[in-house]
């Protein structure tokens, strides 16, 4: 009887031992992707932790060196430089990652369109830089996603005619924080939260209380217009304040209308909530292209979305799942 006390003593000691070693462990590094990685996590010990989350920051280099348009030697670069003249082979990652941007492309009637790099390669945000109409005229016959041609069998990616450029910007991230939730699935983290710029997802909840995410005011960044609580989810917000440059009174930013090669400017934010970061960062663009109301009509037709849309006028919209209760 006494050495089974004791033995139980010595257990419950340990228990206290690694219940005390648990701990949350967050890291937050600039750069990638050109932009700021979260990653925050509980471990069982901080040396697993941070082992994890330099797991995730490698994957996420490894997407960034396949997928990023300003590195000549990605996969994505080399695609955009020969696609046009013949077909070419593809990684798995990129076929399917084409085949999703299409697949969102068909869902909102072309206001997601990979293609739009097509003209959108011709700005330069952070040089205040942007292309005149002649320019424009002469590069839109580029931007449709109706180029992109994938042959599955042979895994291929063909561009239909010349001029078509192809940039994952707005889908990418949400890729990147998805295999960095996958990275942390396979060492059997369970609480996490992985976030690029404004893409973020979470698995798990922080103990009995669910993650609580803000949505910042358009104008005014440290004003919070919406905090949504979120478990086992993802969420993305797109904004004209990202990446931009005013002229003339004129707002030009990264999210660009297919239709006209112009800075889509129908909303001032969108915030997609969903089941995975790509879904929510490829759906965050359609607004600012269709306009807070057809996109609101769109994301209610969807079963696994619901979205908040800051219109230019400053008013919130809400998807069906999202609507605060009536006064």
């Amino acid at each position: 009887m006494k050495n089974l006390l004791l033995s139980l003593l010595a257990l419950a000691s340990l228990a206290r031992m690694d219940a005390a070693r648990a701990e949350w462990v967050e890291r937050v590094e600039d750069g990638i992707m050109g932009t700021r990685i979260v990653v925050e996590l509980w471990a069982d010990d901080k040396t697993q932790g941070n082992a994890a989350i330099d797991a995730v920051l490698a994957e996420m280099r490894r997407v960034d060196q396949a997928m990023s348009t300003y590195k000549p030697t990605s996969e994505l670069s080399i695609v955009n430089a020969r696609a046009a003249q013949e077909p070419i082979k593809i990684s798995a990652e990129l076929f399917d990652l084409l085949s999703t941007a299409l697949e969102y492309s068909r869902i909102t009637d072309g206001a997601f369109d990979v293609t739009y790099a097509s003209v959108g390669y011709l700005y330069d945000f952070r040089k205040h830089v942007r292309p005149d109409e002649k320019q424009i005229a002469a590069a839109l016959p580029g931007i449709n996603y109706r180029h992109i041609e994938l042959d599955k069998k042979n895994s291929t990616v063909h561009f239909a005619r010349a001029g078509v450029r192809v940039d994952l910007g707005g889908i990418g991230k949400g890729h990147a924080v998805d295999r960095g939730i996958a990275v942390l699935q396979a060492r059997g983290i369970e609480h996490a939260l992985v976030t690029a710029g404004g893409d973020s997802r979470i698995i798990g909840d922080r103990f009995g209380k669910p993650w609580v995410v803000g949505i910042r005011h358009p104008d005014r960044k440290e004003e919070v217009i919406a905090r949504i609580p979120l478990e086992d989810a993802a969420i993305s917000t797109s904004g004209d304040y990202e990446r931009y440059f005013d002229e003339n009174g004129v707002r030009y930013h990264h999210i660009i209308d297919p239709k006209t090669g112009h800075s889509a400017s129908k909303v001032r934010s969108a915030t997609i909530i969903g089941p995975t970061a790509t879904r929510t960062d490829g759906l965050s663009k359609t607004a600012f292209v269709l306009g807070p109301e057809k996109a609101i009509e769109i994301y209610n037709r969807l079963d696994d979305i619901d979205a908040v849309l800051v219109t230019p006028e400053g008013k919130v919209l809400y998807t069906k799942g999202l609507e605060p209760p009536k006064q």
